[in-house]
């Protein structure tokens, strides 16, 4: 009788631990689409209604292949035809760099598209947004995101900058404001055109009569150099903004950029900004050159560095935007009376999943309080990430030039 039970026992239990696995199987909704970041006539990766990723890919003398998202890696299953597939569990709305690990070698999906982030060329997908409208291809007069170079002395080099120009621009003779807007580390330039969707989030605002036209200039604030000294995990970047969060490359799961790659630095790219950027931009583009119409933002390392060349020159900005970046608080400005004067607006964003989304409403109203226009934006549900720095941009926009 006890060697009966004790069938009956593990009968049972292997009972439960298949129908768990089915039950697991069946949980995964079978609505797998490709997106707009998978390759052109490549079937993967897909994504479906639950926001899970579904890859995959031909090894056939691997061992072990792993999808490697949002910080955590999911094993895929090979078949009888060494194609190994599998998915995640569900990814939150918005934009995500990913890689896949083969018998630990992390390479690029060869289905996606690439994107520069993490301080490498990778493979990104994007997970279809309940507000993705506001980022969507529409037809609306849509301006130009151009590419081009120019010569900077400062680093004695030829650098590449994307200009975005609104609707009109080429035909309307009119001279228009400019913002200066900032990737995070571990991208470049292309970042906010790729990942943040800004010519199209711009040509939306426009046509819907929510944001005046401006340009909007995108350069590269990262440097290739001599490895940087190693700083302990999640040590705060020296001379970053109150409440700042420590600097790594934004949305990538793979932890601090590789040795080799460093912050160009608030102090040098300042240099490059005002001897360089702003000649170059200023001489070939139709723009008001005044500080009244002049603005700067960035997110994450950007954000840091908007900040300390506003705190360091007062009177080259009006409107001033930090996305995930910490907190700007009055007490930092010398000569707040005349800062007041000239500066219009400054505005702080977060994800509301990062720690620093509870300081900046109370330093927002500490602008307010002396006289400068204070707005803070939280990003429901999204962390450090392009879906929160798209929306950043969406409401930041809108308060410039009035």
């Amino acid at each position: 009788m006890k060697y009966k039970s004790l069938a009956l026992l593990l009968f049972s239990a292997s009972s439960s631990l298949l129908c768990l696995g089915q039950t697991n199987s069946a949980a995964v909704v079978e609505d797998f689409k490709t997106t707009p970041t998978t390759q052109q006539e490549q079937k993967f990766p897909q994504v479906n209604s639950e926001g899970r990723v579904r890859v995959s890919i031909s090894a056939p003398q691997a061992l072990k292949v792993q999808l490697d998202i949002g910080g955590k890696k999911y094993d895929l299953v090979k078949d009888e035809k060494g194609v190994w597939t599998g998915e995640s569990a569900p990814q939150d709305e918005g934009f995500h760099y990913y890689q896949l690990n083969i018998d630990g070698a992390s390479v690029p999906d060869p289905g996606s598209l690439y994107y520069y982030g993490a301080s490498r060329w990778g493979s990104g997908i994007e997970i279809p947004a309940k507000d993705q409208d506001f980022y969507a291809l529409k037809n609306v007069p849509h301006g130009q995101l151009r590419e081009t170079q120019y010569f900077s002395k400062t680093s004695n080099s030829t650098r590449r900058v994307y200009i975005y120009t609104p609707p009109g621009y080429e035909k309307d003779g009119k001279k228009y404001p400019v913002l200066y807007l900032q990737h995070g580390m571990g991208e470049n330039e292309t970042g906010w055109g790729n990942q943040g969707r800004t010519a199209v989030i711009m040509d939306n605002l426009i046509a819907e009569g929510k944001s005046l036209p401006f340009i909007i200039v995108m350069e590269n604030s990262s440097n290739q150099g001599a490895p940087r000294a190693a700083r302990p995990a999640g040590a705060p970047t020296p001379g970053a903004p109150t409440g700042a969060p420590a600097v790594q490359p934004t949305g990538a799961p793979m932890g601090a950029p590789p040795a080799g790659m460093r912050s160009m630095g608030a102090g040098q790219f300042e240099r490059v900004l005002f001897d360089d950027l702003i000649p170059f931009v200023e001489s070939n583009f139709r723009v008001i050159p005044d500080q009244a119409h002049r603005a700067m933002a960035g997110l994450s390392m950007g954000g840091m560095q908007t900040h300390s060349i506003v705190v360091a020159n007062p009177d080259k900005f009006s409107y001033v935007g930090m996305f995930s970046s910490g907190t700007f608080e009055p007490k930092e400005i010398k000569d707040i009376d005349t800062f007041k004067k000239k500066v219009k607006v400054v505005f702080m964003s977060f994800g509301g999943r990062e720690k620093g989304s509870v300081n900046i409403g109370p330093a927002a109203e500490e602008w307010n309080k002396v006289g400068i226009k204070g707005v803070s934006y939280i990003s429901p549900e999204t962390a450090h990430e392009w879906q929160s720095w798209r929306r950043s941009l969406h409401e930041f926009a809108p308060l410039l030039f009035r």
